[in-house]
């Protein structure tokens, strides 16, 4: 069976623009908005987990960083950036990472978001605003007297 030379580009050409089409569609990275610094592939759970630590490790709860739904106690615009704490939450997470990244990232199938060598808890304490150094000092002398 011999196909006619005009059928078999077009045929070849309809391919090819299928393939180019559905290489050029990225899949969905994941139902949040406005994830900048976590991968956008997080889970809802580790996203949860992660958040919860955040609250532990400042004293805190989501309104320190993301603004209340209006006429809402419990619900957050989690994209709203208006809140300069998210901006400053931002950074610090990125310097956590970097500095796991850097000086404990051994295994290298684990993403470095995901290490928790040195956490937001290592320097806060449980406090929204860590002492500083020589405060940290003066509590260590009074615990070891």
């Amino acid at each position: 069976m011999h196909l006619p030379r005009k059928i078999l580009t077009a045929i070849s050409v309809l391919t090819l623009l299928i393939i180019g089409g559905v290489a050029a569609v990225k899949p969905p990275k994941g139902p949040w908005k406005n994830l900048q610094v976590l991968p956008e592939d997080i889970s809802e759970e580790k996203l949860d987990s992660i958040m919860e630590s955040y609250n532990n490790a400042l004293g805190e709860g989501c309104k320190f960083c993301h603004v209340p739904i209006e006429n809402s106690t419990d619900k957050f615009d989690y994209a709203n950036d208006s809140l300069p704490m998210k901006r400053n939450a931002r950074d610090m997470i990125k310097m956590v990472i970097n500095i796991n990244k850097t000086y404990f990232y051994h295994k290298k199938e684990e993403r470095p978001e995901y290490l928790n060598m040195v956490h937001c808890n290592t320097c806060h304490r449980g406090e929204a605003f860590p002492p500083e150094p020589d405060e940290k000092n003066e509590k260590r002398k009074k615990k070891k007297h």
